[in-house]
This record gives C-alpha cells, sequence and structure tokens, in this order.
C-alpha cells in the first residue's frame, strides 16, 4: 500500500469510529445532563455510582468484541474463512454467557452492590433502580458491543458508526421524554438507553439483512483456547473501560470522605466530561485496529508503522486542543451539569477540570499504545499498559496524594498516574519498533 492509501484508509477507520465512540459516550453525558436538572446533586451522585457498573458492563462487550473482531481479521487475511466464522460463533456465546452474569447480579445484588460502592439512604434509591435496569439488559449491550466490533472490521465501519450514532441521538429524545413529559426519574433515564441499545443493534442488523456480512454463525466445537485467546487480545479494550470504572469506584470512595454527597456530584461533572475525551482516544485506538491487524496478517510493516505514526500525530494534536477548550470553558461546563447553582459543587469541579484534564496530554499516547500491542498480537504489552493505567498505579497514588493534599491530590493522582504510564508506553513502543527494524534490515 501507498502512504496516500494507507492515510486515506486511515481517515476513513478513525473519524468513523471517533464519531461512534463519541456517540456512544453520549449515553452517559446525556443522562448526566438531564438528571442534574431533574433531580439535582443527590442525582449527579447517585449516577456517579451507578456508573462505574455500566463500564465494567460496556468493557467486557468490547473485551469479547475487539477480542474477537482481530481474531477475525487476521484469519481473513489469511483466506481461512471458516476458522474466521467460528471466531463470530464463539463471540457470540461467551458473550451471552457473561451477559446472563451480569442480569443476575442487576436483579438480584443491585441495592447491595450500590451500598458497597457508597451510596447511602439519599442515592442508594436512585442508584439501585439505574444500576438495576441497565443490568437486566446487559444481552442487549453488549450484543450491541460485539456487532459494532465485527461490522467494523468486515469492511463496514460506515454502519457500524451509524447504529452508534443512532443509539445517541435516540437517548438524548427518549432521555427528555422519559424524564420530563413522563416523570419517570431515574428509571426513565436507564431505560432511555436500554431502548436506544435495541436500536443501534437493529441498524447493525441491516449488515445480515442487505447480506453484506461474510462472517456467519456456524455449528463448531466450542474451544477453550479460542475462547481464551478472545479474551486475551480483547482484554486491553477490556482494561481501558474497567480503569475508568475503577478510577470511579476508588475516586468516590475517596471523595465521600473529603467532601461527601457534594464532592461525588463535582466528580461527576469531570469523570462525565472525561468520558467523551476517553472515547476520543478510543475511537482512533479502534480505528486503526482493523488496519493494524490486517497489516499483521500480511505481514506488512510499512502499513503497520504508518498507522502508528498518524495515530501518535492525531492523539498529540487533539490533546492539546481538548485541554485548551476545557480550560477555557471551564466554568461553563460546570454550569450545564450544575443546575442547583451549587457553590461548593462549582468549586470543586472548576478545580477539578482544571487539574485531571492535564492527565489528557498523556492518556491519548497510553491508549494508543495499548491497541497497537493488542492489534499486532503482542497482547502482553498491551495488557500490562492497561493494568497499570487501570489500577496498579492509579489506586495507590489517589489514595497516598488525597491524604496529604487533599480533593487536590485527587485530581493529580491521575495526572501522575497518566504521565508514569506514558514513560512506560514510550518504552514499550520504541523497543518494538526497533526490534522491528532490526528484523527487516
Amino acid at each position: 500500500m501507498t502512504k496516500n492509501s494507507i492515510l486515506k484508509d486511515f481517515t476513513k477507520y478513525v473519524s468513523l469510529k471517533v464519531i461512534g465512540m463519541v456517540s456512544l459516550s453520549c449515553y452517559i453525558l446525556v443522562d448526566t445532563y438531564f438528571i442534574s436538572l431533574a433531580l439535582g446533586s443527590d442525582g449527579l451522585t447517585a449516577l456517579n455510582i451507578a456508573a462505574s457498573i455500566f463500564g465494567i458492563l460496556f468493557g467486557a462487550g468490547l473485551m469479547i468484541g475487539v477480542g474477537g473482531a482481530i481474531q477475525y481479521s487476521i484469519l481473513k487475511n489469511k483466506d481461512n474463512d471458516s476458522e474466521a466464522d467460528s471466531i463470530f460463533t464463539h463471540a457470540i456465546l461467551i458473550g451471552a454467557s457473561v451477559s446472563l452474569i451480569f442480569v443476575i447480579i442487576g436483579v438480584f445484588f443491585a441495592a447491595p452492590l450500590a451500598s458497597l460502592l457508597g451510596a447511602d439512604m439519599t442515592t442508594l434509591p436512585l442508584a439501585e433502580v439505574y444500576m438495576r435496569t441497565l443490568l437486566s439488559f446487559a444481552p442487549v449491550i453488549m450484543l450491541n458491543s460485539i456487532l459494532a466490533a465485527f461490522v467494523r472490521n468486515d469492511n463496514n465501519p460506515k454502519l457500524a458508526m451509524a447504529g452508534m450514532v443512532t443509539g445517541s441521538l435516540s437517548n438524548i429524545v427518549l432521555d427528555y421524554v422519559f424524564m420530563f413529559p413522563l416523570e419517570m426519574g431515574m428509571f426513565g433515564a436507564a431505560l432511555a438507553t436500554v431502548c436506544s441499545m435495541f436500536l443501534s443493534v437493529g441498524v447493525l442488523s441491516l449488515h445480515f439483512i442487505l447480506k453484506l456480512n461474510q462472517f456467519h454463525l456456524q455449528k463448531c466445537k466450542i474451544r477453550l483456547k479460542k475462547i481464551m485467546e478472545m479474551l486475551y487480545l480483547g482484554s486491553s479494550a477490556f482494561i481501558n473501560d474497567l480503569s475508568l470504572s475503577i478510577a470511579l469506584i476508588t475516586f468516590n470512595l475517596v471523595i465521600l470522605n473529603i467532601e461527601g454527597n457534594i464532592g461525588v456530584a463535582a466528580y461527576g461533572v469531570v469523570a462525565n466530561t472525561a468520558f467523551i475525551v476517553i472515547a476520543i482516544f478510543t475511537g482512533v485506538a479502534q480505528g486503526i485496529q482493523p488496519l493494524l491487524s490486517k497489516g499483521y496478517g500480511l505481514r506488512d510493516n510499512v502499513l503497520i508503522k504508518q498507522v502508528l505514526k498518524y495515530a501518535i500525530i492525531v492523539v498529540v494534536v487533539l490533546s492539546i486542543i481538548i485541554y485548551t477548550v476545557v480550560y477555557t470553558f471551564t466554568a461553563d461546563i460546570v454550569a450545564a451539569f450544575n443546575s442547583e447553582e451549587n457553590e461548593q459543587l462549582a468549586l470543586l469541579a472548576n478545580e477539578g477540570l482544571r487539574i485531571y484534564f492535564i492527565g489528557f496530554l498523556f492518556t491519548g499516547i497510553n491508549i494508543v499504545a495499548s491497541a497497537f500491542f493488542s492489534s499486532v498480537a503482542n497482547a502482553k504489552s498491551g495488557l500490562i499498559i492497561s493494568v497499570m493505567r487501570g489500577c496498579i498505579i492509579i489506586v495507590p497514588m489517589v489514595i497516598v496524594l488525597s491524604a496529604v493534599l487533599g480533593m487536590t491530590g485527587v485530581w493529580l493522582s491521575f495526572v501522575f498516574a497518566e504521565l508514569t504510564v506514558f514513560v512506560l508506553s514510550t518504552i514499550f513502543l520504541w523497543k518494538k519498533l526497533k526490534n522491528e527494524t532490526e528484523l527487516s534490515a
């Protein structure tokens, strides 16, 4: 492939995936906005507690979808169609099994789980109903993630994007209808998300209805080795989402001890704004995955290096733009989610946005590096980066810095954690590229 054709494919896949991921992240952001209007700071606190479980659920779907799609792409580019079909079958079966576990948790354990995550007597009923509703419909949420990954890797990134955008736009409309004219409260916000997921799956189903699909369900022997490889290749995608959930849980519990529910509501503004930024970087990372897997399957090092180069340039530029925008419009962002005009919430969230978002100057590289290694079947390095981001560094960092610096330490912990992982990611990438150069010499 020429550099021009690589850039063209890169632009197509990445732009469509970024649009799709931003649309998907808007599920929580839109819920945050309408809940803040309808239920105030108590609703924001409850949503922030429940959102950590949504992150784990969504991450599990991504792990299966992305891991399976990577296997599918590699096998397709090696003309092994039968094995590629069996990967899709395995992905659907493991997705159904995992989603059943989430359903059981939602139906029987939503209340104790919400309490364990920090909900008090005021926020527990709100967090419980949101959590139970989402988890009860885990199968459709997980199916949406799996289908989106396979449709994208089956040369139809436009439809994958269309599914995500349809779901996001319908969520905006349904959130308003359910929470205001129908006055369904927290249940309405969760129900809007679920209904939107059904619509997204409906759009993705057009890939089959129009007979554009090159992958099919087939009778095959279920092999544990295939499942483990799928989960292994998709583990970095899961850990990236899990890292958000672990950070949410840890930050919520620490902040509750420092500033109470208002502090958690302020963190909710920061965290849910951060979801959009994470979605942008994840979109870049997942957008390059089909191209990297293709390059790996064809043993095309030129394609792999060029795609990585473009991705790094894009996330660096985006990082600078994003921080500039957030720093400039901090007060406006906070005001959009502070319907009660709570001064304490505003002060905490203003400081949080300006400090916390410094970490995003490094996050883009970390997410791209993790996806890069997974896409070229080097899942170990990708997993290490993701685990370091997810819990190994951020958890002790927030506990130590919050004890010394209070809320300022909470915000700084994310910055230092991402900076530390950035150093590690840079070393891993440098060694990988140096080895590839030596092998091709």
